[in-house]
């Protein structure tokens, strides 16, 4: 299998959920009860491409805990969990709840310490050696010099951002030395030698999508530019319909904690 990962953590929206971080002037619309089965039927997609899903609890004092990529980077080849240190304040603590779960896992636990400051989602793993990080609003580059301590065989890289909150919502990898893009909010200078499969302006929440293996690659639904792209570049897009978790500043890739390969 050509994707990076084959064991995820995800944790259900609670009722909280409403109440999560978010600039979308339709954060106020937020619909949990239909949060709850679009994240359902994430699951199930999961699962149905052979990953397996480590299900936890809501967290309700927690209303962003449902977007648990960012709470840790975890890498299988080293079998170490290197959990965040929140750059959006309200949400620190989250990743102790999830220190419990990575360690019955037999992970190592490290933590990025103060005034380093990491999410998930800057994080972009690649299986060429190279892992590239968004020095962000939420990432500083003493939290990426950490990280990069803490993985030491593989290069890190850091990519500055300022029009997306995180890295993975304007670059995804898709195995095979190819990455999804927008370049305008991510410098392509910085992924020379990889194949590049440039995301239209006007789809920029598309790119946040996640690589299933076997050219099948999971979409958030009602992108059609994107999708087609996707097609005549030979990948089998698997749309997913996200709209609650669009509302909340999330896509695809947050929804859910890896367990890196590479790393």
């Amino acid at each position: 299998m050509d994707r990076l990962f084959d064991t995820v953590i995800v944790r259900p929206p609670g009722e909280s959920y409403k109440s999560c971080v978010s600039t979308n002037p339709e954060h106020r619309s937020i619909d949990v009860n239909l949060a709850k089965k679009q994240h359902e039927e994430y699951v199930k997609i999961l699962k149905e491409n052979g990953i397996e899903v480590i299900e936890l609890e809501p967290l309700e004092n927690h209303p962003d805990s449902v977007f648990v990529q960012d709470t840790a980077i975890v890498g299988v080849n080293s079998n170490l969990a290197v959990l965040s240190r929140f750059g959006e304040p309200s949400r620190r603590g989250e990743e102790e709840s999830i220190k419990e779960v990575l360690k019955k896992e037999g992970f190592e636990i490290k933590h990025v310490e103060e005034p380093g400051t990491i999410e998930g989602g800057d994080v972009l793993v690649t299986n060429q050696g190279v892992v590239f990080v968004g020095l962000s609003q939420r990432t500083n580059a003493e939290g990426i010099k950490q990280l990069a301590q803490f993985f030491p065989k593989v290069k890190v890289i850091s990519v500055p951002i300022s029009k997306i909150f995180h890295l993975l919502s304007g670059v995804n990898y898709l195995g095979n030395k190819t990455v999804v893009i927008s370049p305008h909010v991510v410098d392509i200078e910085y992924f020379k030698g990889f194949k590049f499969i440039t995301i239209p302006e006007d789809e920029l929440y598309a790119n946040n999508m996640l690589y299933l293996g076997e050219g099948k690659v999971l979409l958030p639904a009602g992108y059609p530019k994107t999708e087609e792209k996707l097609r005549r570049e030979g990948f089998k897009p698997v749309l997913v319909n996200v709209s609650e978790f669009w509302k909340g500043d999330g896509g695809v890739t947050c929804l859910n904690l890896p367990f890196y390969k590479p790393l």
